[in-house]
């Protein structure tokens, strides 16, 4: 009877521990020079799929180049499946204590204090940070400056034609030879170029988007005013801590899933985590894909039950998991998608 009962009490605990799923995604470092370092990868926005995005990301700095990479989803307080409405719940933070890089792609979003106070902890320790994107309105409430203080910019205004015009990334000249340009040619985001006008003169630019008539990496910059003077695209500052602490940060306002197709969007990204980690950047990143990648395009669900029952959990984005695309209504003709290494 009691070794009946001891079967059943295992049986039992078996079922609750192997039914639990981890809130938090990490793909551990391989051989490469980012071996023994640590990036802590924040995701959580409604409209441009950076829950796509980093795991991608996280992929292909870990497998490619030895980072451990953690990443952190806007997860539904219950349940646990990614829900990137959820604007208050962003667990794991506690990854950030012995992070060396923090990539941050969240938009307006109001976590407690207490899963912030890593993320307070590591901006006062002076260590770097890269933003994508909405990054610049990244939080709201406490932390509603990180963007203009941190990264050089909150949010502004869209500068092109949402949905129906592109941005082209054109190398600023003056700093052509800038490590984090190494192998950057061709940027090519379907998210449009957003405007920039607090960032000051002490940035240092390195790619300015230039606006183009269509979605189709093809097509020519607009004439005109939009394209007079170009829009900072990307960039690197100096930020200060509350407390006075220097730390460095790149920022870029494209990053959008789609945007990450272009190869050399992807190598901006990586190499700046080299840079910013003290490592010396290759002459030219391997970005390949580690798994088939499907990104969605961008666009708000505003549908709460859509992401309950789309039940996605951090382990669907595991090594050797490629969840496929599900395009937002009013999606419009778009013609660069690319579904994979071999695709």
């Amino acid at each position: 009877m009691i070794r009946t009962t001891l079967l059943f009490l295992s049986a039992a605990l078996f079922v609750t521990v192997s039914s639990v799923r981890a809130e938090t995604l990490v793909y551990p470092g391989g051989a490469g020079p980012g071996q023994g370092k640590r990036i802590v990868l924040i995701s959580g926005d409604e409209e441009y799929r950076s829950e796509e995005a980093l795991p991608m990301l996280g992929k292909i700095l870990s497998q490619r180049h030895g980072f451990t990479c953690t990443v952190l989803f806007a997860l539904d307080p219950d349940a646990g499946y990614i829900d990137p409405n959820n604007q208050r719940n962003v667990p794991g933070m506690e990854a950030l204590n012995d992070a060396d890089l923090m990539v941050v792609f969240t938009r307006f979003r109001t976590p407690s204090d207490e899963q912030m106070k890593p993320f307070d902890a590591y901006l006062e320790a002076g260590k770097p940070v890269i933003g994508l994107r909405t990054a610049t309105h990244g939080f709201q409430g406490k932390w509603n400056d990180f963007g203009i203080n941190v990264l050089g910019e909150r949010w502004v205004a869209h500068h092109g034609a949402h949905k129906r015009e592109g941005c082209r990334g054109v190398i600023e000249h003056a700093n052509a030879s800038h490590p984090v340009l190494r192998g950057v040619r061709d940027v090519f985001a379907p998210s449009d170029v957003y405007t920039v006008k607090n960032l000051t003169d002490d940035a240092t630019i390195l790619l300015r988007g230039a606006v183009t008539e269509t979605l189709d990496p093809t097509s020519k910059p607009v004439s005109g005013p939009k394209n007079d003077p170009l829009m900072p695209l990307a960039w690197l500052r100096q930020y200060t801590s509350p407390g006075g602490t220097k730390g460095q940060a790149f920022c870029t306002t494209l990053g959008a899933s789609v945007d990450l197709v272009s190869d050399d969007a992807r190598r901006l990204l990586v190499n700046a985590a080299y840079h910013l980690t003290g490592l010396e950047v290759p002459a030219k990143a391997n970005v390949d894909y580690v798994d088939p990648y499907y990104p969605s395009f961008y666009g708000f669900i505003r549908d709460a039950d859509f992401w309950k029952k789309r039940n996605l959990h951090p382990s669907d984005f595991a090594i050797g998991k490629s969840p496929v695309a599900v395009d937002p209504p009013g999606t419009p003709d778009w013609p660069f998608r690319k579904l994979g290494p071999d695709q």
